[in-house]
């Protein structure tokens, strides 16, 4: 599949799918999978700094980064979430969203703080295309807090199984330490990591496994990342 179909296919995709996601998305933010994320980009990102939400979804995770005190710019390529999505900028001057590309982020050349990509990277059809992109619009030091699905996280059932059959599939499956590794020689370090665990895993039980095994029972691996300035 070629890059436009690929990002044809995707749009389409994520638009029918819209309107169920918006029915979980509160409670994925809230209660869920990630209900941990803005406490962890808080605890490294200074409050007040702009920040792009790539893969913005419906926006709820780009609200509650406004509700932080950041100046949010939501992406998605879908118009449809982008719809749902508008109507969370009542009363929030500080928060807008807009569709887009993520090959092709609507920012100049370092003018963001951070961005917060959030089990978006797996469906872009080129991730390293992507992930300069990101860097591009980021300035030296800023920051980005990356989630990728774990091993067997059932999205990964979902939207990437079939492509072992031979069917075309709008999602590059990676591992966490896939990601990491293309992060750090791209001008990325890692500045903290954190797993959410799949249903039934109790983290406190696992303190003497490595990091590559608790990446393994996990749902979804936490990056946060910043961008290594060059001198």
């Amino acid at each position: 599949m070629n890059i436009h179909t690929w990002h044809k296919e995707s749009k389409k995709e994520w638009d029918d799918f819209a309107p169920k996601w918006v029915k979980n998305s509160q409670e994925m933010w809230e209660t869920g999978s990630r209900k941990n994320i803005i406490p962890f980009f808080c605890d490294y990102v200074q409050s007040g700094l702009k920040v792009a939400d790539i893969g913005c979804g419906d926006g709820v995770g780009s609200l509650k980064l406004a509700q932080a005190g950041f100046e949010v710019t939501g992406i998605d390529l879908s118009s449809v979430m982008i719809d749902f999505a508008k109507g969370k900028t009542v009363r929030h001057s500080n928060l807008s969203f807009i569709q887009r590309d993520f090959n092709d982020l609507p920012f100049k050349d370092e003018e963001m703080d951070a961005a917060m990509v959030i089990n978006s990277l797996e469906y872009t059809g080129e991730p390293l295309t992507v992930m300069k992109e990101i860097q591009r619009v980021i300035k030296p030091g800023g920051y980005m807090c990356v989630g990728i699905l774990g091993p067997t996280a059932e999205p990964r059932k979902n939207f990437s199984y079939q492509r072992l059959l031979g069917d075309e599939v709008i999602m590059n499956t990676m591992l966490p330490w896939e990601f990491e590794k293309m992060a750090t020689e791209t001008g990325w370090k890692t500045v903290a990591d954190t797993g959410v665990a799949k249903r039934g895993v109790d983290y406190t039980k696992l303190g003497h496994f490595s990091k590559d095994l608790k990446q393994a029972v996990s749902f979804m691996w936490l990056f946060l990342l910043q961008k290594e300035v060059v001198e």
